[in-house]
């Protein structure tokens, strides 16, 4: 008798083919929200018969017709490991679960900035064996669609190896809980650098607000793939029209020498990204070159190239020979070459850079751009040759509204945890103050859309920065982002802000005292969480009386009392301004726990402020356990920002 085989197409068909499918959240080494009933969910065959079993626990449920689940475990303590399987036409099983403390690390660079890149990184990845402590790492995605399903992510335990590449600011804020709690906690890390408020925001939370709903309710479909195709046939054409042809191979061959001519490209100031000047919006390859000339008793000897800092990777050349190479976007580059290198004369720098998302570029301090030979410094900073060899157009994710949201957050929806940590503002500054509105909105709306209450919400202020050398007479953008991120911590229920500008950095965007950003979350945590009785906020503006030429500032969050570390006592960052609204430097001193300003230039004050410029780190009043009093004015006069609104780019 002759055997009959079925097709294998058609078994597939009679026995199911379709697996059950666990969001990427659901893997080993996970970290679950205690105390709180855990939703699980995933994807099967259409009416698929489904058992999670967890610690005890058994819950069944079926597939619906598009083949989604779902279902919610009761409410676990803390603890750990754990096994969870799940079955359907086949069998999961999820190991090493540990049940803790969950907490959501999200918004852009300074959030995203790794461990490996903060002050003392080696001795902070030495102390890292904390296994209880573990990082979900959210790869980078952008959709103009809600999704279901993250691109790429996964758990990792902290240790030694591992911790290079956890969120600095989530890391430092998990190991002050872990070791105040003794529990396990868990940061879900979902960054991505120089992104704006809006992108991070649902399209139907933008939708229902008066102040973005007339942008967002006309907006069209995206087709991303078409826009990304046309928008690299744009750069290259803007490109050509910029430099000509593109290098040869044989010029190529040639690039890094003295002998090789540049007199045909392009300019370029530097240090500065490429995309404040004639390459915006782009990603890629460029050479820059530099001449420079090196006098007979220099020649020869050994010396070191400082190149500022390189978004993302250089490779460099002196008169045609190597001499160093770097893939960290953040640190700055300092060579030592060899002797033999200089010659008398005109000498030639040439740098490859590769830029992968973002800003690109030579950029940072023009005193960091130089060849120093002994006690001597030859200033490369200036006018810089370029030529773009290749382009890598990404899609800015600011373009468009909503589309971090869909791809990075929502797919994380309905995952338990305990609340968020939020490090963002830096790309909002020329709308702050629109950034009263947004900011507010996007935490609504991830409540909202996440529908676990009004979970605690705790961000950071922005640091000091001297990005436009902004102050209360010519404007500060980054001044007024603050009292936009000071306000929504006034306004919004369950929100608290963590007040930074003493640890940064006016020359650097990136400050690398993630440590202290960390605790002071922490501590907000602690007490507005857990329970602590500590004090965790800083000092906040109340109110201010004038009494003839003196201003009295009164100040809320004052912990033990008013300090300054200034051994003579002075209060530094206090401005004063009469009818006129020009305002001038002040003395300030402690009496009483409130702060007297005067100023012999204003006899007739009216207004006061405090911090008001994109670099506060001068400021030096604080409460005795050492938190530092937020920027603030007490006027209400028209801003810089006031009129500047979000607007769709095409």
């Amino acid at each position: 008798m002759k055997k009959f085989v079925l097709p294998f197409i058609l078994l597939l068909s009679i026995f199911g083919y379709a697996k059950v499918e666990m969001p990427l959240l659901f893997a080993d080494d996970m970290v679950l929200q205690r105390n709180k009933p855990i939703p699980v969910w995933g994807w099967a065959d259409a009416n698929e018969k489904i058992e999670v079993s967890f610690n005890g626990q058994k819950v069944k449920t079926k597939a619906n017709k598009d083949g989604k689940w779902s279902l919610e475990l009761k409410a676990e303590k803390a603890g750990g490991p754990f096994t969870m399987t799940i079955k359907g036409k086949n069998t999961i099983q999820i190991k090493n679960i540990l049940v803790g403390e969950v907490w959501i690390c999200s918004g852009q660079s300074n959030m995203e900035f790794a461990v490996s890149g903060v002050t003392n990184a080696e001795q902070e990845m030495n102390d890292a064996d904390y296994p209880q402590i573990r990082q979900f790492l959210v790869a980078q995605d952008m959709s103009a669609q809600p999704k279901s399903h993250l691109k790429q992510g996964n758990w990792t335990v902290s240790n030694r190896d591992n911790v290079g590449d956890f969120t600095a600011v989530g890391f430092f804020f998990a190991k002050k809980l872990y070791k105040e709690l003794n529990v396990p906690i868990g940061l879900i890390n979902t960054t991505w650098g120089g992104t704006c408020v809006e992108t991070w925001t649902s399209k139907e939370g933008l939708s229902k607000s008066d102040e973005f709903g007339k942008y967002i309710s006309n907006l069209p479909d995206l087709d991303l793939e078409g826009v990304i195709k046309e928008q690299k046939a744009v750069i290259a054409k803007k490109i050509e029209n910029i430099q000509g042809k593109i290098l040869s191979e044989e010029e190529l061959g040639k690039v890094t020498t003295l002998e090789f001519s540049d007199s045909t490209w392009p300019t370029m100031m530097l240090p500065d990204a490429w995309e404040n000047q004639q390459l915006p919006n782009m990603d890629g390859i460029v050479w820059f070159r530099k001449t420079f000339e090196v006098p007979a008793h220099l020649a020869g000897k050994p010396f070191i190239l400082n190149l500022a800092k390189v978004d993302d990777v250089d490779v460099t050349y002196v008169n045609g020979v190597e001499v160093g190479s770097n893939s960290q976007y953040d640190v700055s580059r300092k060579y030592s070459v060899d002797k033999g290198v200089l010659k008398e004369g005109t000498n030639v720098v040439a740098v490859k850079v590769t830029d992968y998302v973002g800003g690109g570029g030579i950029y940072g301090d023009p005193v960091d751009l130089k060849v120093t030979v002994g006690d001597i410094d030859i200033s490369l900073a200036g006018a810089w040759k370029f030529n773009v060899i290749d382009v890598r157009y990404e899609f800015s994710p600011n373009n468009y509204p909503s589309l971090l949201y869909n791809a990075m957050l929502n797919p994380l929806m309905p995952y338990s945890f305990q609340g968020v940590i939020w490090y963002q503002g830096e790309a909002n500054v020329h709308r702050a103050e629109q950034y009263k509105t947004s900011f507010p909105l996007m935490i609504n709306d991830w409540r909202q859309q996440w529908g676990q209450g009004e979970f605690p919400f705790y961000f950071v202020q922005l640091s000091s920065f001297n990005e436009f050398n902004g102050n209360s007479n010519s404007g500060s953008r980054w001044a007024e982002l603050r009292e936009a991120q000071s306000y929504t911590a006034q306004t919004v229920s369950n929100t608290a802000m963590c007040v930074t500008t003493d640890i940064g950095n006016a020359k650097d965007i990136h400050p690398t005292n993630k440590q202290d950003v960390g605790k002071r979350l922490s501590a907000i945590a602690l007490r507005n969480v857990y329970g602590k009785n500590i004090v965790c906020e800083s000092p906040i503006y109340k109110s201010m009386q004038v009494e003839g030429n003196q201003v009295t500032v009164t100040f809320e969050h004052t912990g033990s009392g008013l300090m300054t570390p200034d051994r003579y006592g002075y209060v530094k960052g206090f401005e004063l301004a009469g009818q006129d609204q020009k305002y001038y430097y002040a003395k300030a001193y402690i009496k009483d726990n409130k702060v007297i300003v005067y100023c012999d230039n204003v006899t007739s004050p009216v207004a006061v402020r405090f911090g008001w410029a994109d670099d506060a780190g001068d400021c030096n009043l604080y409460n005795e356990e050492g938190f530092p009093a937020s920027p603030f004015r007490s006027d209400t006069w028209k801003t810089i920002t006031t009129d500047i609104s979000y607007k769709v780019m095409r």
